[in-house]
Parts: structure tokens; sequence; C-alpha cells
């Protein structure tokens, strides 16, 4: 008896695991893409997906406004702006605005980068792995036009899609949201 106990306290534990969100409520919607690999930090898990994975959830159709940041540990535009994502989903994220941060590290900087980059930041937003080597073939389906440079934000709702191939501040990306939102 004492067992069951222990293993119900050690299971919820696990399972509610502080600042991880909720798969119903989130861009990861484990039913209609799933992740090839989950990799964890000691407060949420990272879903490491192909782009024919990650391409489904590109195709959501629902009340919120999707921000999808595209970054990478490596790029210092990047890592710069990844505090105004955060702010702007803090801000906007009980408005029906989700805040996705996709990073394209590479998958041998992972552990050493990406991981303890994500726990020292203790990012709220959701963060996503795109593990696809072949960039010729997905770049052009997230836009036609983008070369592939990094920084590179995606903003999209059941109504409208637009593609920024630059960096952001804070009042920037809220203006390009508040187009959205209105």
């Amino acid at each position: 008896m004492r067992s069951i106990g222990f293993l119900m306290v050690f299971v919820t534990m696990v399972s509610c695991k502080p600042g991880e969100q909720s798969i119903s409520n989130s861009f990861v919607d484990y039913e209609m893409a799933k992740p090839h690999q989950l990799l964890s930090t000691s407060y949420s898990d990272i879903p490491v997906y192909s782009f024919d994975e990650f391409e489904k959830l590109l195709k959501v159709h629902s009340q919120k406004t999707y921000v999808v940041n595209f970054w990478a540990t490596w790029c210092k535009p990047c890592v710069k702006e990844i505090p105004e994502f955060e702010k702007l989903q803090n801000t906007y994220g009980d408005q029906q605005v989700e805040v996705v941060l996709v990073s394209l590290d590479f998958p041998n900087k992972v552990e050493s980068q990406l991981l303890p980059f994500v726990e020292n930041l203790n990012l709220k937003s959701q963060v996503i792995l795109l593990d696809d080597p072949n960039q010729n073939r997905w770049i052009p389906k997230i836009d036609k036009d983008w070369s592939g440079a990094i920084p590179a934000t995606l903003i999209f709702n059941a109504d409208r899609r637009e593609f920024y191939e630059k960096s952001f501040t804070f009042m920037s990306l809220e203006a390009e949201l508040q187009d959205f939102l209105n």
C-alpha cells in the first residue's frame, strides 16, 4: 500500500512539471503531429520534428494567432530578440496568442547549447527543434521568398499569414501582432 502511495505521488510530480504547457492549449498538438523525439529540460519538453512532421502544425486553423520565430543559439541577432518574443508571450498569452520558438540549432549542439540556453532563460514560450537537414526543400514551404536567413518570423491565424525575414524589437513585434488582432 505504501509503494502505491509513493507511485501516485511520483507520477503526479513527474506529470506536472512547473511551466509546462498544456498540450490541448498549445501549438504542439501531439494528436496532429507526433514529434520523433522529446528533449527534456527541468521544466518542459522540447519536441523534435522533421519538417514533414512540423508542417502539419503550420496549418492549424484555430482562434489563436501564432507567432513562430525561427532562430538558433549561434545566431546573435536571434538570441538578442528572444526576450522580446518572451515578453510578447507574457503580454498577449491570455489573448489567444501563442509564441513558438523554432530552433534550427545543429543536432550536435543541442545538448551543449540549446538545452542549457532554454534552461538558463527559463523560456515559457513553446520551444521546438526542427531537425531536418534538407533546408532547400522546406524553406520555400515556409515562405517562397525566404532566403533561409535567420532570424525569421511567421505570424498567422485562420484569416491571415505574414512572413518576416528580419529582427524585431518588442515595439515592432507588438505592432505587427496588433494588425492581426484588430
